[in-house]
């Protein structure tokens, strides 16, 4: 007896199967299954795909738009100065309540794994102390990986490298970093060099927020790609934003693309946020805000798009849903080809799965029976209709539920309903 059976599933490679899952796992995806299940879903031909997963995000923030201001400029760095006077009153239960709402949206929205960045520039660690708690109340839905970010420049704030070792030391699982934002271009690199060099001690992953500027010459991740390759890091080191290579010249960025696949980078642009936040000081023609994505892939690397912001200090828009944070990362991209298009959805699944390096991640005999059914046929329809999460499965249990998107129709000699998922 399977615990579920979902049949006539679509998968994203458009194949038909059925998925019996039992104990937690997938043990057959294939035509026809005959077995009985506990529960049976008829997934009638829809998309049936991995969870989503958002690389990166800042949950410590999260739904705290209009505390204690609004951000009037909508400028990065009146949110970071926004940021600085909300981290000052905030509460460990302010943090938590508000994190938990947002985790329960991104569950109806199919998430099943979110990385994210936490500030350390907090002689309390509050957020730190907060996200681990919300990790540990989450961990049966949600895999949530944490990235200790001083946010206001591990050198330029003069307890943030000793609060940064403290919230690794708590459990933080990831070593975040901002070079752009230290007094100077040399302290950034210097910044980067010991940030890597306490992730390679201790045998941590590297996730830092790198030149998320429209400087040309803010050019850290070529610092990152160093240091990645000088201390072995090759594989566990991603390059968030990255937003001044679309100002660089192409001569130099072919030179930095070549050395940032040697050293196997990750790389998590974040369209909604990029598109909104850079390009700011220029008038006409305006910059897009979005690193090279497009080359980034070709050259090899392993390209996951994030969200960034929901509701905060930088972001007044946004709702857990990564088919958004997909066609904007396909407007602004260009992204235009069927396989490219394609390629968008799998940077929201199995691209940014493989950054965070999620075990048992997949639709295959084996992995973690979760997954979610869209009112979708394909993924390139899913992402033009933001589709319906119209089940979202979890150890093989259904955590959440979805009625399908319909309309009713009273038009002469037309059809009486529409499903714009079909």
């Amino acid at each position: 007896m399977l615990d579920l059976l979902v049949k006539n599933a679509t998968l994203p490679d458009g194949a038909i199967a059925d998925i019996a899952c039992a104990n937690g796992l997938i043990t057959a995806i294939e035509p026809n299954i005959p077995a009985e299940a506990t529960k049976t879903i008829d997934a009638t031909g829809r998309l049936v795909t991995p969870p989503f997963v958002d690389p990166h995000f800042h949950m410590d923030a999260t739904l705290s738009l209009g505390t204690p201001r609004m951000n009037v400029s909508g400028t990065l760095l009146e949110g970071i100065a926004l940021w600085g006077e909300l981290k000052q009153i905030q509460s460990v239960d302010d943090i938590v309540q508000r994190a938990l709402a947002y985790c329960d949206i991104a569950v109806s929205m199919g998430l099943g794994a979110i990385r994210s960045h936490v500030d350390t520039c907090d002689d309390r660690l509050t957020g730190v102390q907060a996200l681990l708690e919300v990790r540990e109340t989450v961990k049966d839905y949600i895999d949530l990986q944490l990235v200790a970010f001083p946010q206001d420049g591990v050198l330029r704030d003069p307890t943030a490298m000793a609060n940064t070792i403290r919230a690794l030391d708590m459990g933080v699982d990831v070593v975040g970093g901002i070079p752009h934002f230290e007094r100077t271009m040399a302290d950034g690199a210097d910044s980067v060099r010991q940030l890597c060099e306490i992730a390679a001690e201790r045998g941590l992953m590297v996730d830092m927020h790198c030149d998320e500027s429209d400087d040309p010459h803010s050019r850290h991740v070529e610092t990152l790609a160093y240091e990645t390759q000088r201390l072995g890091l090759q594989g566990r080191v991603a390059g968030s934003h990255l937003t001044s290579m679309h100002s660089m010249d192409n001569y130099y960025v072919s030179k930095l693309i070549a050395l940032m696949a040697e050293a196997e980078m990750r790389i998590i642009p974040n369209p909604l946020i990029n598109i909104m936040l850079q390009g700011r000081h220029d008038s006409y023609p305006k910059r897009r805000g979005q690193t090279r994505v497009r080359e980034l892939r070709d050259a090899g690397m392993r390209v996951g798009f994030g969200s960034d912001c929901v509701k905060d200090p930088w972001y007044s828009l946004g709702r857990a849903d990564m088919l958004d944070v997909a066609a904007m990362g396909l407007h602004v991209g260009q992204l235009s080809s069927r396989d490219d298009m394609r390629w968008c959805f799998d940077a929201v699944t199995v691209n940014s799965a493989e950054i965070m390096g999620l075990e048992g991640y997949g639709l295959a005999r084996g992995c973690k029976a979760d997954f979610v059914i869209l009112q979708a046929p394909d993924p390139i329809e899913a992402i033009r209709l933001r589709a319906t999460r119209l089940a979202v499965i979890r150890a093989g249990k259904v955590i959440s539920e979805t009625p399908a998107t319909t309309a009713s129709l009273s038009l002469p000699g037309r059809p009486d309903w529409l499903d714009p998922g079909a």
